[in-house]
């Protein structure tokens, strides 16, 4: 999606910096600052994610799997 948006001149230059730093695009720096950001301040969608790829794999832990994780909680210093 395209977006325009208005920056600080200082920031921009920095950011123009980074791009050439990482033989990137301005696109691919922004996108990845963004996402940084979004992440940081809402770190309840990296757990539903987190979630969602666990579910995937494996809904349900296994009889084996439960019984050793409850043993070695068992063990654990609280």
């Amino acid at each position: 999606m395209k977006v325009a948006v208005s920056i600080p001149d200082q920031v921009f230059a920095e950011a123009e910096a980074l791009v050439k730093r990482f033989k990137t695009s301005r696109s691919e720096l922004y996108s990845r600052a963004l996402g940084a950001f979004v992440g940081l301040h809402a770190p309840d969608r990296v757990t539903e994610a987190m979630n969602e790829a666990l579910d995937a794999v494996e809904p349900e832990p296994d009889g084996f799997t439960a019984a050793a994780a409850r043993q070695a909680l068992s063990r654990a210093e609280w």
